[in-house]
């Protein structure tokens, strides 16, 4: 860690020493950092300022200040921040998981989808992978997941290093049609906008918290199908049968559920990996455009 990043984490958290740092990540636009000072645990994140990506530093900040706000624990409290800097409590984990984990996470997951809106979206944009989502908001579903979800990634992919032609024809045959796919009797859900196991914290084989959130108001299905996809060992049928005691799954789930799991497909192609194409190919296989 450079001297002036020390310094100024110091001086944030009014401290004179670092007992002890270690490199928990580092992706995109943000070294993560573990940090030991007076015997207590931190997290500093620190922003690298590149152009690729946007500082996502102050829309992380503002994203765990505003599920603060309805006395969310379970996810990690703001210490201190400046532009380029955001410290945070450490939650502490240990990946452990078993059978029994599935309740404590089910239990969070419903205490987060609990919270409603009367529009989906959100009233500021939030960060996924380092990338800014808009979450300008929308009275329909169908209109802001096709706008603000699959045609943003889908232009981001086009505009730098196009996908197959055959598959943005039926990406973009799928976005003319979207409305005969999803539901349109939605409730907006406060969503954490990126559960997948990588942001998902077990301790002693119970759920522990979760980070990273890209939060905005969507249809909760949308969370389920990445779980699914992404995260399968963390949701069974017993998870999705109590789930469903809360919130009843709509009897169609499973024709669009690939269309939601599209939408993160496209951002493991940006984000991370171009053989990710192979896996939207089969995705639009399964749906019937």
């Amino acid at each position: 860690m450079h001297y002036n990043t020390i310094l100024s984490i110091k001086n944030l958290l009014n401290k004179s020493h670092i007992e002890e740092y270690k490199l928990l990540s580092n992706s995109f636009n943000i070294n993560c950092f573990k940090l030991i000072i007076d015997k207590k645990i931190y997290v500093a994140k620190i922003f690298k300022d590149k152009k690729f990506f946007s500082n996502s530093i102050l829309a992380e900040k503002q994203n765990l200040e505003y599920l603060k706000s309805f006395n969310l624990k379970f996810f990690p409290e703001v210490k201190s921040f400046n532009e380029k800097i955001l410290i945070l409590d450490y939650i502490k984990n240990d990946d452990s998981f078993c059978k029994n984990s599935r309740e404590s996470f089910l239990n969070a997951v419903i205490k987060l989808h609990s919270i409603k809106s009367k529009q989906f979206g959100l009233y500021f944009d939030t960060q996924i992978g380092g990338m800014m989502q808009p979450n300008y908001q929308h009275d329909n579903w169908c209109n802001f997941f096709a706008k603000n979800r699959i045609n943003y990634i889908f232009e981001l992919i086009s505009n730098s290093n196009p996908m197959p032609s055959e598959i943005n024809f039926k990406i973009e045959k799928l976005l003319n049609k979207i409305n005969n796919f999803l539901p349109s009797n939605i409730k907006p859900t406060l969503l954490h906008g990126d559960l997948w196991k990588g942001n998902i914290l077990f301790f002693k084989n119970k759920f522990a918290g979760f980070i990273d959130p890209g939060s905005f108001y969507g249809h909760n299905e949308l969370e389920i199908a990445y779980l699914k996809w992404l995260s399968p060992k963390l949701i069974d049928n017993n998870f999705i049968e109590k789930y469903n005691d809360h919130f009843k799954i709509d009897k169609n789930y499973y024709i669009y559920e690939p269309i939601y799991q599209l939408y993160y497909s496209l951002m493991n192609v940006y984000l991370w990996n171009r053989l990710y194409i192979q896996e939207i190919n089969k995705i639009l296989k399964k749906i019937k455009i």
